[in-house]
């Protein structure tokens, strides 16, 4: 399937950059001190992308401890949540839908005004724009009453709530309003042509005296607040590589954790990915699925396995018997649309048979995937170098697959210990050295996407996100 999130329109608003949250490593921005405007009125608005379901991701929490927090989240039912604790439950609302798509940005106001006289009305939770209306817990507040806002007691935390749970995903343009209850036309606004939900520029809102505006511009100080009050958020775990240009207006593929995954580990926003059992066999696929263009992606084996693959894939792995290519398990049918270049032996493989292609590679080495889907040929490279003095592999049209697309993907073929890969769409997660963007000036590569010679000719390869999809997919 194609999915193409970004919430985008020729001419409008953009975000540059959002950052990256990995919850193992306990990824944060927190601050205090400072007395509110209201603790009756306040609004949140947040650009957040999933990397994972069935986790409890918080978006933003204030808290003094683990008896006292206001905190908005996904829990781990993957519904929106938001609570008001002081010992006890004192307001809540949490959604019947539920929010699972890691492939695409959600756009989350929640709007408080406890002086409201309709109870129903002194918490507004809004999705893409729309008010959410259906509830599996609905407690307001009681009226004018006074919610866990104030700083001069607690602290505030952005992708944390201290301590009770960590966000694993992105955040873009995150919003605090202090004092008022806010709509989503405040933030954001329906495109005219596509109807998207899509951001609009905030800065000239009022945000209060404890408003806050993170835009996450400054990888040297990832805590700026740009609201124009100054309160800047201390940083911790996060480094100028959880920057990343994957928006919500310019959306980057990722690995696909939705798919089977078969005893998997993803963790830095889909884009490192671990089997965490020996004796698997199986690859992790790309939320995008391509039919045409010129594609490139790069992926650092960071602990090589017996046997690792990188290449495209018509469908995800049957069962955890299946190799890329190359037979096993019970998804042998499409392994005619499948090709891998394998570490330990250097062949391309295809339909269970494989050819000699390149050097063999292993842990610290960058591949590099270049993808030609218009004359339908695939090509490698090893740290920068292309491989078979780049003749490509032919390939089926993708007009010509089952599924009619290729997903970009790396793979774990061992017998006795677990391979690491980390992906490179764009977004890297290990320190890139040199930069390189492609033709449009997307992407932070180690390596040229368009380097080189193919085939004899040169040509231009892009890196996978919305609006390289928008002029070429």
């Amino acid at each position: 399937m194609l999915i193409v999130g970004g919430n985008q329109s020729a001419g409008g608003y953009e975000v540059d950059n959002s950052l990256r949250f990995n919850e193992p490593s306990s990824d944060k921005l927190t601050r205090s001190n400072g007395t509110p405007t209201s603790q009756q009125k306040f609004t949140h608005s947040v650009w957040v992308k999933r990397s994972t379901v069935g986790n409890f991701d918080i978006m933003q929490g204030f808290y003094s401890n683990s008896s006292n927090y206001c905190a908005i989240s996904f829990l781990s039912t993957d519904r929106l949540d938001f609570i008001n604790y002081e010992g006890s439950t004192t307001a809540r609302k949490i959604t019947t839908a539920k929010f699972r798509d890691v492939s695409a940005w959600y756009h989350i106001v929640v709007a408080v005004d406890t002086t409201l006289g309709t109870a129903n009305d002194r918490i507004k939770m809004y999705v893409n724009g729309v008010l959410e209306t259906a509830f599996d817990t609905n407690s307001a507040p009681s009226q004018n009453a006074n919610l866990g806002v104030d700083l001069s007691t607690q602290a505030v935390g952005v992708g944390e709530g201290g301590g009770i749970g960590y966000l694993q995903g992105y955040l873009a343009e995150s919003v605090y309003i202090d004092g008022q209850q806010l709509d989503p036309t405040s933030f954001g606004e329906f495109d005219s042509d596509s109807g998207i939900w899509k951001p609009i520029d905030v800065s000239g809102l009022t945000f209060g005296t404890n408003g806050y505006y993170l835009q996450f511009q400054d990888s040297s100080a990832l805590g700026d607040d740009t609201s124009g009050n100054s309160n800047d958020f201390t940083v911790s775990n996060l480094t100028a590589i959880d920057q990343t240009t994957d928006t919500c207006t310019n959306n980057f593929a990722t690995l696909n954790s939705l798919l089977p995954t078969f005893s998997s580990t993803f963790t830095e926003g889909n884009l490192k990915w671990t089997p965490s059992t020996a004796s698997q066999y199986y690859w992790s696929n790309s939320t995008f699925g391509l039919s045409q263009g010129k594609w490139y992606m790069e992926a650092k084996l960071t602990n090589a396995a017996d046997h690792n693959y990188i290449g495209i894939a018509s469908e995800q792995p049957a069962d955890n018997t299946t190799f890329l290519a190359g037979g096993g398990g019970t998804g042998d049918a499409n392994d005619a649309y499948q090709w891998g270049y394998k570490s330990s032996d250097g062949q391309v493989y295809n339909n269970a048979s494989g050819s000699s292609y390149g050097n063999t590679y292993t842990t610290g080495d960058i591949m590099g995937m270049y993808l030609d889907l218009d004359n339908n040929k695939l090509y490698f490279a090893k740290n920068g170098t292309i491989q078979n003095s780049g003749t490509g592999v032919s390939i089926t049209d993708p007009g010509s697959v089952p599924t009619g697309v290729y997903h970009p993907c790396v793979a774990d073929g061992t017998s006795s210990n677990s391979s690491t890969w980390e992906v490179n769409f764009g977004n890297p997660t290990y320190t890139i050295s040199s930069g390189n963007s492609d033709p449009n000036g997307y992407g932070n590569f180690e390596y040229d996407p368009s380097a080189g010679t193919f085939d004899g000719s040169s040509k231009n390869f892009y890196a996978l996100n919305t609006k390289n999809l928008a002029e070429y997919g």
